[in-house]
């Protein structure tokens, strides 16, 4: 499956985030007991890859669905991502603490939002489909003038 520009960049976001956590986290523990942490941080954001490839290709196929069976497969596919971040968080919460960290995985699950709200900084408007530069804007016609 081919990637589109923006999924891109939300990876390429989230691996950022990602490794400025694990280095946070190894700065705190200062040993081998970042490993857990390490690890959660690595789960997190391995869930928001998979949800990211998940999501670029429920678009895909939702496209060329009519419009209510294409909005009831986004939804469904919505919950779908929702309870596998909620797995990898359960994982994170029952392995014991010196394997799998639930502060790690919780610092990896966040990363996804913050990479999509960040790419306002790395995409330019007009290369998102369907968007427009607030600038460019055309206001719509008025049905009527005001005296």
């Amino acid at each position: 499956m081919k990637l589109s520009g923006i999924a891109k960049k939300m990876v390429w976001v989230i691996a950022a985030l990602s490794l400025v956590c694990m280095i946070a986290g190894v700065i705190y523990y200062r040993s081998l007991s970042a490993l857990p942490f390490v690890l959660g941080v690595l789960l997190g954001a391995g869930v928001n890859v998979v949800k990211i490839l998940l999501l670029e290709r429920a678009v895909a196929r939702a496209v060329d669905m009519e419009e209510k069976s294409g909005a009831n497969y986004i939804r469904v596919q919505y919950f779908l991502r929702f309870l596998l971040t909620g797995a990898a968080l359960a994982l994170a919460a029952i392995a014991p603490d010196h394997i799998l960290s639930l502060w790690g995985a919780v610092a990896g699950i966040f990363t996804f939002p913050i990479a999509a709200h960040s790419l306002r900084f790395f995409v330019k408007p007009d290369k998102i489909p369907g968007g427009q530069a607030a600038d460019t804007a055309e206001t719509p016609p008025a049905d009527h003038e005001f005296e």
